[in-house]
């Protein structure tokens, strides 16, 4: 039987569409097209409108195709979670509706399927469960989530309402499965989490946090690497050279973290750190638990201790209430910082959050002409940021052959930019040392350098 699956929204969404590719694989499903798979399988996103807002577009398309040819349209992810039973009210071509939280219904599904039978599968008890593997065949870069949900209940969030409270993964599976993907050839391992600093796991008298977990992985992959047998001198040197995370959460990225970040290189130089607003009053309207001026002395500890980290940031412009002196406050927190890039979008309403009742709504026209303010300041920190590289050597993870030249790779830095230079497609999944020297738009022209 065919499958077909389209993903929206964060990472984790990828992660868990992978999870469940890799169900479907040992099945022996095989991946089809739209147009002729068994089943479809829609993984959505409501944390943004427009995420949202392409899913149910996607829904109505396969909800047509189904009056002209038959098959199974399954919604899961985030939008199935906030939902629920409405969606099938809605949409009554929707055959299996399955949240966050039901992603053990999957099989159940596919053995409706397979049997060709239509019962409910509906769970009485429903409850997160993270999959043993999120890998995708062939590939030399891989999720991995280590915990699921957020306890913050920022006031324009819909998170926690459709992931749940946070549940951290047990670091004996997490190790398995990073394990498993340096023996399938992975390169870097990404660790992923709605807020990953918060980890923490409690088990047989033993409580590790998230620095703990990162000095267990390095210290697990360099004790697993000693007990194999030695690599032909020849051979390029194989594993997972580098691991990053995502996403981290200001209130909660410790010394302790920073310490980490500052002693092992296993760890990339680039933290992604979600700052939303400059203004203290909209901070505190968004239940954000910082103020401008921590966040700021946070970033001031990172570049102190880790030198050529780079920071990227969430920045969510045109929340109820906000003025022109609190854009303005963001602008100059923009320019302290010197973001390497930001997630730049203006507030929509989340059904079912706090701010989604607040009053001293910004009108559209006002938050439009403020978030290309800031897109605008972002473009020229970004250029300059990039300018200040060029003549640089520095490592990078070749990705892809480039798509504007065969001659030519693309690689990414720890620092999380991009470098294109010439070398043949057999060096992706490789690591490479080159010098930066010039810029096409965002990404770095490049020079391989041999010692």
């Amino acid at each position: 039987m065919k499958y077909y699956l389209e993903t929206y929204g964060c990472q984790m969404n990828v992660a868990e569409s992978a999870a469940m590719e890799a169900t479907l694989r040992e099945r022996a499903w095989i991946q089809g097209t739209a147009a002729d798979a068994d089943l479809v399988v829609i993984n959505t996103c409501t944390v943004r409108a427009t995420a949202e807002n392409r899913a149910w577009g996607r829904i109505a398309q396969y909800a047509s195709d189904k009056r002209r040819r038959a098959f199974r349209l399954m919604v899961v992810g985030c939008m199935a979670e906030q939902y629920k039973s409405d969606m099938k009210l809605s949409s009554p071509e929707i055959d299996y509706v399955l949240g966050t939280n039901r992603k053990q219904s999957f099989g159940l599904a596919l053995d409706q399927i397979e049997a060709g039978t239509d019962y409910d599968i509906t769970e009485e008890s429903p409850a997160y469960s993270f999959a043993k593997t999120h890998h995708e065949p062939g590939a030399f870069r891989a999720f991995v989530p280590i915990m699921h949900g957020c306890d913050n209940f920022c006031s324009y969030c819909i998170v926690p309402y459709v992931r749940g409270r946070e549940i951290s993964r047990s670091p004996a599976d997490i190790m398995a499965e990073i394990f498993e993907l340096e023996d399938l050839g992975v390169r870097e391992v990404t660790l992923l989490g709605q807020n990953v600093n918060s980890y923490r796991w409690e088990g047989k008298g033993v409580v590790l946090d998230f620095p703990d977990l990162l000095r267990s992985i390095s210290t697990g992959l360099k004790q697993k690497r000693s007990a194999g047998p030695a690599p032909a001198e020849a051979v390029e040197p194989s594993g997972i050279g580098w691991v990053r995370f995502l996403t981290s959460h200001p209130k909660d990225l410790s010394p302790a973290l920073i310490r980490v970040l500052a002693e092992d290189p296993l760890f990339c130089r680039h933290v992604h750190l979600c700052l939303q607003s400059g203004s203290d009053r909209v901070l505190a309207a968004m239940n954000r638990k910082y103020t401008s001026g921590q966040f700021l002395d946070l970033v001031a500890s990172l570049k102190s201790a880790v030198p050529g980290l780079s920071l990227s940031t969430d920045l969510l412009v045109g929340f109820p209430g906000e003025t022109e002196e609190d854009i303005e406050a963001t602008l100059s927190v923009m320019k302290q910082v010197g973001f390497s890039y930001s997630f730049m979008y203006h507030f929509n309403p989340r059904e079912g959050t706090p701010a989604a009742r607040l009053p001293e709504r910004v009108p559209d026209k006002v938050k439009k002409a403020r978030l290309a303010r800031v897109i605008e300041l972002q473009r020229l920190l970004t250029r300059a940021a990039l300018e200040l590289r060029l003549g640089s050597v520095d490592e990078v993870l070749v990705e892809s052959r480039s798509k504007k030249s065969k001659d030519e790779v693309l690689g990414r830095t720890a620092r999380d930019e991009m470098v294109v230079f010439a070398a043949p497609p057999s060096r992706v999944g490789s690591f490479a040392k080159v010098r930066l020297i010039g810029l096409s738009g965002n990404t770095f022209k490049a020079v391989e350098v041999h010692d």
